[in-house]
């Protein structure tokens, strides 16, 4: 076959592979069994007897004679197998290779009418020549040349039109919901690519539409620009506005005409191993396009005036126009995703092709206009206010009307007729975006088909009542005195204006600035604050006075400039002195704080190395710092926990020490090798593990 057959029948005939590429994996011994099985001398070698094999099973006739002398079980076996597709396996068993072997399979094994892998796992194939052989002389390649006979009823043309109007309709109304929903909160984009299964359910839930309606919303408005991609999230585009506001009819036709030219199935929600699929990811289907062509084909192959009894038994029909069409994978009966997409969308009807269809079929845009047009009425500009605080809305609602109510109201479904629910909380929603009481009464009552109801009214004036009666104001710090004449000259003082002052009650003022920059503000112009702790009592500024300590700690010298090496240099201590005495000193001294040094980190530096280590080493604590520069000053090794820049956290025993700021140079004996440490990725330190030193 050619390339592209190839690629879409890999066994059109149900034939397996040929008997020469069967044997590659067959040993020596194995095809001198095989011929000692069928009464053939074997040869010497394992090309001599890959021959034998060969022209043995080659000829037909001789085949069709031993198979047919062959025992009952086996006979049964090949002939049923000889009328099948080829199976592939695609694991490996473990166990015994030839265990639990039928009888009939292991005299067919036995002289190479099937034949197992090289490990003799998976089920046996059958070579081609044996297959052809089974099949006798006068078999021929299936081929049908009149398409299958569909079993249909009379439809009147009437309930076509009837029932495409509704799902048409429907979808319209969904459709716009959705988009809307993807207006008023964009979805997340997966880091993968598209819309994933969580924002599809809430925009679902949203637009009160099912999986497959968001799926197909959405991949057409992608297709044809009216969502593109923001950053981190799928949003509505310019087009989009320019859509919102036009009929029903020609937004479904744009919405339509998108359908039926997408390359994949915008449906299907899941992938051949089940997992789920996202929406908006990039899908491409060629031949899942032939299927949605030669569905409505076949269905405009139909008689006039008939139909089937379901969708789906138009599948047979569309795999005989569109060999080459791809079904889903999850498809209960042939096409049946792409049936169902045509019968949302109300392409087809009482299992023929509407007007809608035809439309499609034809590839006609203008007669597709005219037939939505003519099944899709206009935009409902007015909605019905009922006592139960609900608004209805029969049709499709106009897009300024359906915004209305989505901001006012929470909607509760959706379809040939929308229902919306007003309640206190969707009121204040209302209130909140800056709408007073009367403009809500007024804009509900512009597109009231009657006067607003007395319960809804009465619900605007309550929540206008109780919203703002407290209101939540930012504020860095609090100024409050017992003097309201004080404050009110604070909140006037123009000095003062930096710090953003606004007077909450006389006795109270809130700033936007920190309270220490509001303390120095005030001190600076004269003023006398004190600072409240949080508990409301008066914070004392007592800063202790700072003491050198009473015994000077070792000092060092660096011994080799840019080497970051230390050697020590210790001071001098008297000539005589007592180890017991200093020992008794030690034991009755109470441990002490030492005193901060004069870069604030806390603690003093006891060399130049520990100080060049705390500088970059941020992680460690001033313990894990000591010991590292102990290790790097003495050349002793050291074991420090690693953190990677790839995120991967090690521990590692470091030996060889050199530091080099910010690096640390050593070799590594996890790695066996000389590496380089950033010191910020320290994240700490212990003595060197003696398992690691041996």
């Amino acid at each position: 076959m050619v390339a592209s057959l190839r690629q879409a029948w890999d066994a059109p005939l149900g034939l397996d592979a040929p008997l020469e590429e069967l044997l590659e994996g067959v040993t020596s011994e194995e095809l001198r069994g095989m011929l000692v099985a069928l009464g053939i001398k074997p040869p010497g070698t394992r090309q001599q007897r890959t021959a034998a094999v060969l022209e043995h099973h080659g000829d037909p006739q001789r085949v069709a004679e031993v198979i047919a002398k062959a025992p009952s079980a086996a006979r049964q076996l090949l002939e049923r197998q000889a009328k099948s597709e080829p199976q592939h396996t695609e694991f490996v068993a473990f166990g015994a290779a030839m265990a639990d072997v039928p009888p009939g399979e292991r005299w067919a094994l036995d002289r190479g009418f099937l034949i197992r892998n090289r490990h003799g796992y998976g089920p046996g194939r059958m070579p081609a020549e044996v297959t052809l052989a089974l099949r006798g002389s006068d078999w021929s390649a299936p081929f049908d040349p009149v398409p299958p006979v569909a079993e249909t009823v009379p439809v009147p043309a009437v309930e076509v039109e009837r029932k495409a109007t509704a799902t048409a309709t429907a979808f319209a109304i969904h459709a716009a919901s959705v988009l809307s929903a993807c207006s008023a909160a964009p979805p997340a984009r997966l880091k993968s690519g598209g819309i994933g299964a969580r924002e599809l359910g809430r925009i679902g839930k949203a637009a009160q539409a099912d999986d497959a309606v968001v799926r197909i919303t959405l991949e057409v408005a992608y297709s044809v620009g009216l969502l593109g991609d923001d950053g981190d999230r799928i949003t509505p585009t310019a087009v989009y506005d320019t859509w919102a506001v036009q009929e029903p009819a020609a937004q479904f036709a744009d919405l339509l005409h998108a359908w039926w030219n997408l390359q994949f199935t915008p449906s299907e929600s899941r992938d051949e191993d089940n997992k789920s699929l996202a929406a908006v990811a990039g899908a491409h289907c060629g031949a899942c396009l032939q299927a949605r062509r030669g569905l409505l084909a076949a269905a405009a192959a139909l008689p006039e005036g008939q139909g089937v009894r379901v969708g789906t038994d138009l599948g047979p029909l569309v795999a005989w126009h569109r060999p080459l069409a791809h079904p889903s994978f999850h498809d209960e009966t042939p096409f049946a995703a792409a049936v169902r997409e045509a019968e949302l969308t109300g392409v087809i009807a009482r299992g023929a092709l509407s007007r809608l269809g035809a439309a499609l079929v034809a590839g006609d845009r203008e007669k597709l206009a005219v037939a939505c047009r003519r099944l899709l009425p206009e935009a409902t500009r007015t909605a019905r206010f009922g006592g139960d605080l609900t608004a209805v809305v029969t049709g499709t609602p106009a897009a300024r009307l359906a915004e209305l109510l989505d901001s006012t109201a929470d909607r509760e479904s959706s379809g040939t007729a929308s229902v919306w629910r007003f309640s206190g909380a969707s009121i204040r929603r209302a209130l909140d975006t800056g709408r007073t009481p009367d403009e809500i009464s007024a804009e509900l009552t512009a597109v009231a088909d009657g006067p607003l109801p007395q319960p809804l009214s009465y619900l605007v004036a309550d929540a206008a009542r109780r919203h703002g009666r407290m209101r939540i104001a930012p504020a860095a710090c609090v100024i409050h005195s017992d003097e309201p004449a004080l404050l009110a000259e604070l909140a006037a003082h123009r000095a003062l204006a930096a710090l953003g002052l606004r007077q909450l009650a006389p006795t109270v003022l809130v700033s936007g600035s920190s309270p220490d920059k509001a303390v120095a503000a005030l001190r600076g112009q004269g003023y006398a604050p004190v600072v409240e702790a949080a508990d409301g009592t008066v914070r004392i500024e007592k800063v202790p006075p700072r003491r050198a300590a009473a015994v000077p700690a070792p000092r060092t010298a660096t011994a080799k400039a840019g080497t970051g090496r230390s050697a020590h240099r210790t001071v001098e201590a008297p000539a005589a002195v007592d180890p017991s005495a200093v020992a008794v000193r030690l034991l009755v001294t109470p441990p002490t704080v030492p005193e901060p040094d004069p870069f604030g980190t806390g603690v003093p530096f006891g060399t130049d190395t520990e100080e060049i280590v705390a500088g970059y080493a941020k992680q460690l604590t001033y313990t894990d710092v000591r010991q590292l520069a102990h290790a790097i000053d003495t050349g002793t090794a050291i074991t420090v926990e690693y953190v990677a820049a790839s995120g991967s956290r090690t521990v590692r025993t470091l030996s060889r020490l050199e530091l080099d700021p910010p690096y640390l140079e050593a070799w590594c004996r996890l790695r066996d090798a000389d590496r380089v440490f950033t010191l910020s990725r320290i994240q700490g330190v212990m003595p060197a593990w003696a398992d690691d030193l041996a």
